[in-house]
């Protein structure tokens, strides 16, 4: 499977802090928001990840994370140059994608939760159609919410609907086949002139081929897209590394433990970020051993 981070936009809901900046290279408590959903990928085993950013903000990427080899990753760059919908990804991404199954994951979603690495993991097996992430909240008229079966079959997608058939939210996390490259080039842009992902999510619920997961109790779901939300998942993140003493999205300790690098190069990469608190934790990690 091959990964996307979607990093794209103007991040308007955040002016003006965004006027200098993409969203995704702010900071949420002691790391880039980006690290977040890089984690998330690399979680669930995915090790070849294109990141697909507006013009300006590619080589500010580029500098912050390079080709991935430091962590075992082989990262490469894509343009959006207007936010034309969140399926254009796939489009931009199609020779990335190969013949190979694909995950997106926006790039200001925050997950966690136990067990999370596995669940990825399984779910990202034979991709036969498409897998969504749900997460129940209590105002689902907010979002697009899917509505399942006893067997997480999905029934039906309405977006921001009034009287919403359950309380799950799709997250911003996506596992399809190859067959969404081909779906998302023949999609029609909506009335807001942009490729809907909702859109693609409901050629694969015609077809009988769209399995939705539910995050349930005990996991996390944070859209750290308004100065609000950002703020939140900054809290959250600083209460939860200082009472555990782990830390969230921490790349060089999840590509020492998954395996893609190894215990001298996760302290070495540790050393070089030594006068910070991030730093010293993985020099710790990977003393420990």
């Amino acid at each position: 499977m091959k990964g996307i981070i979607l990093a794209g936009g103007h991040g308007t809901r955040l002016h003006p802090i965004t006027l200098g900046m993409s969203k995704q290279l702010l900071p949420v408590y002691d790391k880039p928001l980006i690290y977040y959903p890089l984690s998330v990928l690399m979680l669930a085993g995915i090790t070849e990840i294109q990141i697909i950013s507006a013009p300006d903000d590619i080589e500010n990427f580029q500098r912050l994370l390079g080709d991935g080899a430091h962590v075992g990753l082989r990262l490469s760059y894509a343009v959006q140059t207007e936010p034309r919908g969140l399926a254009e990804a796939f489009i931009i991404g199609a020779d990335h994608v190969g013949d190979d199954s694909v995950a997106l994951v926006l790039g200001d979603n925050i997950f966690h939760g136990p067990g999370f690495s596995n669940l990825l993991q399984r779910k990202a097996e034979d991709v036969d159609g498409c897998v969504l992430f749900g997460y129940p909240v209590s105002d689902p008229e907010r979002y697009g919410v899917g509505e399942v079966d006893g067997n997480g079959r999905l029934l039906s997608i309405d977006e921001k609907p009034e009287r919403p058939r359950s309380n799950l939210a799709i997250t911003g996390l996506y596992f399809y086949d190859n067959e969404v490259v081909d779906i998302a080039k023949n999609l029609t842009p909506s009335a807001r002139g942009e490729l809907e992902i909702t859109d693609i999510n409901r050629v694969y619920l015609e077809r009988g081929k769209a399995d939705l997961v539910s995050l349930g109790r005990g996991f996390v779901w944070l859209d750290a897209g308004t100065h609000d939300t950002l703020t939140e998942a900054g809290q959250y993140v600083q209460i939860l590394e200082h009472r555990q003493g782990v830390r969230l999205a921490c790349i060089e300790e999840i590509a020492w433990r998954m395996g893609l690098i190894d215990r001298e190069t996760c302290l070495r990469l540790g050393t070089q970020l030594a006068k910070s608190p991030y730093g010293r934790y993985v020099m710790e990690v990977a003393a420990a051993g």
